[in-house]
């Protein structure tokens, strides 16, 4: 097996009567490998939230604040891990980069479910979700680079979007298939080492599905192939940069690329301040059981597969191309919802899964949109260091804020002021991307 940190060699072009069905089998050949791999990256991340009752349960001598401080390594592990390794990431062959994070960060949720001691000491709790977040970081960076690699910007668009759903999809599974695991085991125990088994599975499986660069497999860029040129366009994208080279000429003189990463950091402290605490805020402030705490997490998930390709289809065909808009519109839109879940304290649960299910069905785009704006900002063979950029700022000030955060902000000012501070959140993302409004002229900008 050739290194990790280097990408498949071209391969001899093959015959022009086989490029196009060669194409169109290996384009969904990859899609599914990304879309199923990045699905099983969220089977083995979000574990811990969904038991942190139980912990607090048998361990009451930790407070929600102390283990909201793993999940808050878990975050910036996970933001430093995909900025470094986006850049590892664009001279690697994601074949074997993506299922290798996957295989170990499966091992350590697997740990979590199988070896009690680990409860008995705080400090092991952080250190090991901090490496699970680090292991997770290697899941999107290989994904953004098939998809710039793949897909031209022309369809992009529909592309990203469509992928995205991936994390709602495997951050709905890791609910139901916890809530399986604990019915068939009869353990909390296994809302770890239940997912995981199936994420090692899934690791196996894509380094089947995926494949390197259109190149490697005797194919023209997809540039060529779909004769669909962004401006500047020029055959030194394909040629593989040095992380020097991409941070200063291409990531930190880009004002629009710093302006959505800091969006980012405000919408994915609504994302997680929300997701990451729907069962302790369900079960401990409003007394629900573990199963109405899953139900809800699960409609929270599953609401942001339409939501996202709905804000993916109105940011192509509605602002034609242009990401601000539509970012702002679907931000403002989760605040509306995000009141109503906030004003429901003492309501029916009825009234708690419809506001998430309008939290979750609007705050996805703008989190795949951020995404997808970092790649159209940059050439593609910068693609992944971009992505892991605006994903540094998400996860270590935003994500990993929003873990012990929350959990300092519900223990000191109650959930009211966790409300406050995540409206506050929703604002300042408006704001941000409000910068970006202008379009930008860049090497890789998508047509309007």
């Amino acid at each position: 097996m050739r290194s990790l940190l280097h990408p498949a060699p071209p391969a001899p072009r093959l015959p022009a009567d086989r490029i196009t069905p060669a194409y169109r089998r290996l384009r969904r050949q990859v899609f599914s490998g990304i879309f199923i791999g990045y699905a099983a990256y969220y089977l083995v991340r979000k574990n811990f939230a969904l038991a942190i009752p139980d912990i607090l349960k048998d361990h009451p001598e930790f407070t929600k604040t102390q283990l909201g401080a793993a999940m808050t390594g878990l975050s910036m592990a996970y933001g430093i891990s995909k900025f470094l390794m986006g850049s590892v990431s664009d001279r690697s062959n994601p074949r074997w980069f993506m299922p290798l994070g996957l295989l170990l960060s499966a091992a350590i949720t697997f740990a979590f479910g199988t070896i009690p001691a680990i409860y008995s000491s705080l400090t092991a709790m952080i250190v090991l979700q901090s490496l699970n977040g680090w292991c997770n970081g290697m899941g999107w960076p290989p994904c953004g680079k098939s998809m710039v690699h793949w897909w031209s910007t022309t369809e992009r668009g529909l592309i990203v979007s469509t992928w995205n759903v991936a994390h709602n999809v495997g951050g709905a599974l890791v609910a139901r298939l916890a809530l399986l695991g604990v019915a068939l085991w009869g353990s909390w125990d296994a809302k770890f080492h239940f997912p995981a088994s199936i994420a090692a599975v899934t690791a196996i499986l894509i380094i089947f599905l995926l494949r390197d660069s259109p190149q490697s497999c005797g194919l023209p860029p997809i540039e060529e192939f779909r004769n669909d040129f962004p401006p500047d366009y020029s055959h030194s994208q394909e040629h593989i940069l040095s992380f020097r080279e991409i941070f200063l000429h291409h990531v930190l003189p880009n004002r629009a690329l710093l302006a959505i990463a800091f969006a980012n950091a405000f919408i994915y402290f609504v994302r997680y301040g929300v997701v990451d605490w729907i069962p302790t805020y369900l079960q401990s402030a409003k007394g629900f059981n573990f199963s109405q705490s899953s139900m809800a997490w699960f409609a929270f998930e599953s609401a942001g597969i339409p939501g996202t390709i709905l804000c993916g289809f109105l940011s192509d065909r509605l602002f034609h191309g242009r990401r601000a808009p539509a970012t702002i519109l679907f931000t403002a839109l989760t605040l509306a919802a995000l009141v109503v879940y906030a004003l429901n304290q003492n309501g029916p649960l009825w009234i708690d899964i419809a506001s998430l299910i309008a939290v979750g069905f609007f705050i996805y785009g703008p989190v795949m949109l951020i995404g997808l704006h970092a790649l159209d900002l940059v050439p593609k063979n910068a693609a992944g260091t971009a992505a892991g950029f605006t994903g540094f700022f998400g996860y270590v000030f935003g994500s990993a804020i929003a873990g012990s955060g929350v959990g300092w902000i519900a223990d000191h000012w109650g959930w009211h002021g966790v409300f406050i501070t995540m409206a506050l959140c929703c604002l300042l993302t408006i704001a941000f991307c409000s910068l970006t409004m202008r379009p930008s002229r860049t090497s890789n900008s998508l047509p309007s």
